[in-house]
């Protein structure tokens, strides 16, 4: 049997992960307007509530790593804290977003609950280093490339600045090109050093494999979920907007906000199965 992490994580003094109640991040893959991110805070707030999870609403103030350089990335990081402050403010949810610079730690988490580093960066050492030393919770994904084994040394970086509210993502592994799959293994491996959230749309990403541009197979999310939840995770990073194929960035993997409620449901009856 593996151990579990040492201890659970503090995101706000109302939301702990790693105890009973499961963690819910969702919200649209950039920051493409205030109206649209409205829209999917005010909706994924009820139906978390509806379906029992703690709710953290995500977006990104810039995609770094789109596979093409005209693609949209967003409207950088001034203009995308305003708008995460006003949901914030408005919808009384805690926020989380990508940072992909040691610089940016600082700013973003004057404003965030979460900062987020992305796969590709899981080992960049200042970087953790730097959201570690904000003292917010830091959500760290592991690379496509890495083993599940060694983002032990992630989180120990991220500690060594005093910071223990380190969370580790699943979101798949590089299998041949454009495609990922996921290693059920990783989840419990994972869970030794930090509570684990399994990221259900980012899993059937299929990275660069439309054409200057990411695709992906949003069919296949439910599945990857479900069994997620039967092998055991502390919450669900589920990217969601109401017309996915009009999204600016990671469309095809996203759920559409519309079926959100039947699978937090499915997924919570899950859990509760085990």
């Amino acid at each position: 049997m593996f151990k579990q992490f040492s201890a659970p994580v503090t995101i706000t003094p109302n939301i702990i992960v790693g105890e009973s109640k499961p963690l819910l991040i969702a919200g649209p893959c950039v920051i493409e307007s205030l109206e649209l991110c409205r829209e999917v805070a005010a909706t994924m707030q009820k139906v978390a509530d509806k379906t029992g999870y703690n709710y953290i609403f995500k977006a990104s103030f810039d995609k770094a790593n789109r596979t093409a350089g005209g693609s949209f990335r967003g409207d950088g990081i001034e203009q995308g804290l305003q708008i995460l402050q006003q949901i914030k403010a408005e919808f009384q949810v805690p926020v989380l977003t990508d940072i992909h610079l040691p610089e940016q730690a600082a700013i973003a988490a004057g404003v965030v609950d979460v900062l987020q580093i992305p796969a590709f960066l899981c080992r960049q050492t200042d970087l953790l280093v730097a959201a570690g030393k904000t003292g917010i919770a830091v959500n760290v994904k592991k690379g496509q490339f890495m083993a599940p084994e060694d983002m032990a040394y992630a989180v120990e970086k991220v500690a060594a600045t005093g910071n223990n509210n380190v969370l580790l993502t699943e979101r798949g592994a590089s299998f041949g090109y454009h495609n990922l799959v996921v290693d059920m293994r990783s989840l419990p491996i994972m869970r030794q050093f930090a509570p684990v959230i399994f990221d259900v749309t980012h899993s059937v990403q299929m990275p660069g494999g439309a054409g200057g541009k990411s695709g992906g197979k949003r069919e296949f999310a439910p599945y990857l979920a479900k069994a997620a939840a039967a092998v055991g995770v502390d919450g669900f990073f589920i990217e969601t907007h109401p017309n996915p194929e009009v999204a600016l960035s990671d469309g095809p993997n996203m759920v559409p906000l519309a079926e959100m409620e039947a699978l937090l449901a499915t997924l919570m009856r899950v859990r509760q199965a085990i």
